[in-house]
C-alpha cells in the first residue's frame, strides 16, 4: 500500500511540475554544503525556465551505524512575489547508498523514495546561495520505513 502511495504522490507531483513554465530561479549551478541530520555535499543545477536537479551526498554516523547516500532530487522552483531571490520549491527524487551496522559488522543497501519541499535565496549582490528544506523520505530497502527526519540547510557558491 506505502508504495501505490508513493507512486501516486510522484505521478502528482511529476504533473505539476510538467504544467509549471515560470523562470524562477537566479542560477544556472551551485555547489555547497548540506547541514542537518545528515552531514553532505550538494550541487545544483538548472534543467530550463524553473526546474533544477539537486545531487546531494551525504552521511550519518552513531554507535549503532554508518551510512552513505546519494539522492538525487527533481525540483520545481515557483517565486515569491514582492521577495527578490526568493523561491519555494517542491520535488522528488530517490536515494541510494550503504548502511554498516556496527555491533553485527554487516551492512546493507539502502534505497528509498525521497520528496521535498523548501526555500531557496540566492543574494543579488553575492554568489551565495541558501536553502532550508524537508526532505522526507520512505524507505524501500533494507526494511520499509517512512524518515521524516530530513531537514536541512543548504549554503552553496553559485556560478
Amino acid at each position: 500500500m506505502k508504495k501505490v502511495f508513493t507512486i501516486l504522490c510522484l505521478t502528482v507531483i511529476a504533473t505539476f511540475a510538467i504544467q509549471s513554465s515560470s523562470k524562477a530561479q537566479s542560477y544556472k549551478n551551485a555547489i555547497g554544503g548540506r547541514f542537518g541530520a545528515a552531514n553532505g555535499v550538494t550541487f545544483k543545477t538548472s534543467l530550463g525556465e524553473n526546474k533544477m536537479l539537486d545531487i546531494i551526498a551525504n552521511f550519518r554516523s552513531n554507535n549503532n551505524y554508518n551510512y552513505f547516500r546519494v539522492t538525487a532530487l527533481y525540483e520545481v522552483y515557483q517565486p515569491i512575489s514582492g521577495a527578490r531571490g526568493l523561491n519555494w520549491y517542491y520535488g522528488g527524487g530517490a536515494s541510494l547508498g550503504s548502511v554498516k551496522y556496527k555491533p553485527y559488522n554487516s551492512s546493507d543497501l539502502y534505497l528509498s523514495v525521497d520528496g521535498v519541499l523548501g526555500l531557496d535565496y540566492k543574494f543579488a549582490d553575492a554568489p551565495i546561495n541558501l536553502s532550508l528544506d524537508w526532505k522526507p523520505a520512505i524507505q524501500l530497502a533494507p526494511d520499509t520505513d517512512f524518515d521524516a527526519s530530513g531537514v536541512g540547510l543548504s549554503l552553496r557558491f553559485t556560478f
